[in-house]
């Protein structure tokens, strides 16, 4: 058997990562699939969903997706979550969820 060149990596660490890629695409968490569209949905399911999946994307009509949340332990360190309302098919208003963002100037009490 020839030594390994300098350039040349060894078969089970290529096998090793190709197995880790595929790993990480097959455990890809529920929370960044998409759960369908808000549209055909009534306003129950619709934030049934996002309460059990504590996070979710959704199809909010015209092909804009947006990520809903149960509570704002789903959010960055630094966001705030936004109550949020989608159109559903019983409900132009359903408060579905919340939304993470970043605060913003006027989202501070300055008095």
């Amino acid at each position: 058997m020839e030594p390994l060149k300098s350039t040349e990596r060894p078969p089970a660490l290529v096998t090793r990562r190709l197995a880790f890629a595929l790993w990480a695409v097959l455990t890809v968490p529920a929370s960044a699939q998409n759960a369908g569209t808000t549209n055909r949905m009534i306003c129950t399911d619709a934030m049934a969903l996002v309460k059990d999946r504590g996070a979710v994307f959704l199809d909010t009509g015209g092909q804009t997706y947006r990520r809903f949340v149960r509570d704002r332990s789903f959010c960055e360190l630094t966001e705030i979550a936004d109550l949020q309302f989608v159109p559903t098919r019983d409900n132009p208003e359903c408060p579905i969820g919340y939304r993470c963002r970043e605060p913003g100037y006027g989202d501070w009490d300055w008095q």
